[in-house]
């Protein structure tokens, strides 16, 4: 009876030990992080919109997470610099994706700030990208014959507009295109760690021995 009293205060200490280093300390030291100071919490429309995301399954095509350099040109394709934990600060859950069918849309909001675009490429993505794979989301839009006071037209290339109606926005087109627009981490990492740099893909040989063959 001894031993297993031992065996019980013992297993409960460990347990309590691994509690602590991996649910307790982390919790701190996320609570502990701060964001950059120009970064903002989202608003009520964007969170709304960031679901509008995650439920049409954007994630499966685009990320949120430019390369460094070394790794990939995505600085030069003007995907922005690489991000850093704080940058995540208000995502929960953190939307990083893999898949890269569509371009990062880490800084989207930056790099295209017009409402009028992302609506037309919503509903329709081939009437700005020709050859683009992206499906089509109509169902966030309503044609009608006309709009009506308060709703926002979307303003299609004739090509592409509808014969004889208009096509409006709903309000979750809406809230996805503010949350598209809210992605914008172009500022300046103030009161943050400098970014690692990244050890040279091909080093230098080392020296020949003196006298060398």
């Amino acid at each position: 009876m001894h031993s297993e009293t031992k065996l019980l205060v013992g297993s409960s200490v460990i347990l309590s030990i691994a509690i602590t280093a991996l649910v307790v300390l982390p919790y701190l030291q996320e609570e502990r992080r701060k964001p950059p100071s120009a970064l903002r919490p989202y608003t009520d429309q964007q969170l709304r919109g960031r679901q509008v995301y995650i439920e049409n399954g954007c994630i499966a095509c685009h990320s949120q997470q430019p390369r460094t350099r070394a790794q990939a040109p995505d600085f030069e394709r003007g995907w922005g610099r690489a991000p850093v934990a704080a940058d995540y600060y208000y995502d929960k859950p953190i939307l990083l994706g893999t898949m890269r069918t569509g371009p990062d849309l880490f800084n989207i909001g930056a790099r295209q700030p017009s409402v009028d675009w992302h609506l037309g490429h919503l509903y329709q993505p081939r009437a700005y990208t020709a050859g683009s794979i992206m499906p089509a989301y109509p169902f966030l839009f309503e044609r009608k014959a006309k709009a009506e006071t308060g709703e926002t037209l979307v303003n299609l290339p004739p090509a592409f507009a509808p014969k004889g109606e208009v096509v409006v926005a709903k309000p979750a087109a809406m809230d996805l295109v503010a949350y598209l627009l809210a992605l914008d981490h172009t500022y300046a990492l103030d009161d943050i760690p400098s970014l690692p740099v990244p050890a040279p893909t091909n080093p230098a040989p080392a020296p020949a021995p003196a006298g060398g063959v």
